[in-house]
């Protein structure tokens, strides 16, 4: 009877070890399961642009201001704030002191007496040393000037001055492109070329800043010296080509590759690749848009936790042996 009773409780023994066994690769292979995210993406074709991005502000080029050369009076101005002018033209008319007090003079006596005088005292002439349009007019005829008034300001063409950090300076080269808009007429793009680069840096909010002077291809009417602008420098631009996430390209051996769709499992292909711009990048050979690019990437979820037990519900604590 003992014997039975020692078999009966070895089979019973096996069997809950197998049972245990069994609920354990169980267990190990539910929990595998949906671990990861398996995504199919369709290679595109598309435009890919790689630039830096900065602020600037519209300015002239060259900046001229047209100081008489001595003390007196502004007699006339025959020109206004938007005006183009030509090398040699004569801007504003002046009498010195000693004229600007015989005419006054002269007034009380007559018009013909002005006239006389006027004739044989000629007025200063103010000449445009250069072609430009004219940006400032801070003076008007009778105002009395010295040889320190700025009576005009000139401006040969607007540019738009960009700030390029250190960081990004060495990628940015004479005649590259840019996009152009200013923030009151954020909507218009203007195409400009780099047409200089600072050779000496400026300490900006404690970081060395290079200027970059950008030319506009055409300069809009709207365009005010003192305007903010934000700049793109195009460094790289394709269109038309082949485009996939860069979150699909592994390396190995410093070889690009993407994992692909096959007829029975995935495969490994090793790809070219170009242009890389945000979370874009350019294939320029390995794959067609054919193909179908598997990303695969880890499932993150919350575990779900087992309710606490206590002592106070039906079999919340286990009692132990031998109480």
């Amino acid at each position: 009877m003992k014997l039975i009773s020692k078999l009966l409780f070895f089979v019973l023994f096996v069997s809950a070890l197998a049972g245990a066994g069994l609920y354990y690769r169980k267990y190990k292979s539910e929990d595998k399961k949906g671990q990861f995210i398996v995504q199919e993406i369709k290679p595109h074709i598309g435009d890919i642009r790689l630039s830096v991005n900065t602020t600037g502000v519209v300015k002239p080029q060259n900046r001229l201001e047209i100081k008489p050369s001595i003390n007196g009076r502004i007699e006339e101005i025959y020109v206004k704030e938007g005006d183009q002018v030509k090398e040699g033209q004569i801007i504003a008319l002046m009498s010195s002191t000693e004229r600007a007090a015989l005419l006054d003079a002269a007034r009380g006596q007559g018009e013909k007496t002005v006239a006389y005088w006027k004739d044989v005292y000629k007025a200063t002439s103010l000449i445009s040393p250069i072609d430009g349009e004219v940006i400032v007019r801070a003076v008007e005829p009778g105002q009395t000037v010295t040889s320190t008034t700025a009576v005009v300001v000139l401006s040969d063409r607007l540019i738009v001055e960009a700030q390029v950090d250190e960081t990004d300076i060495g990628k940015v080269k004479k005649g590259l492109k840019s996009i152009l808009s200013l923030d009151a007429y954020p909507e218009t793009k203007i195409d400009g070329i780099v047409d200089h680069i600072a050779f000496e840096s400026t300490l900006l909010n404690n970081v060395n800043i290079y200027m970059v002077n950008i030319i506009p291809a055409q300069i809009p009417d709207f365009f005010r010296s003192g305007m903010s602008a934000t700049i793109e420098l195009v460094l790289a631009q394709k269109n038309d080509v082949l485009l996939i996430p860069a979150t699909t390209l592994t390396k190995e051996n410093g070889e690009n590759f993407v994992r692909i769709k096959g007829h029975l499992k995935p495969l490994n292909k090793k790809v070219e690749i170009g242009i890389q711009a945000g979370d874009m990048v350019e294939i320029i050979s390995g794959i067609t848009p054919d193909d179908t690019v598997l990303l695969t990437t880890k499932k993150y979820g919350q575990k779900k936790q087992q309710p606490a037990s206590s002592p106070f519900m039906p079999y919340g604590r286990r009692k132990k042996s031998g109480n």
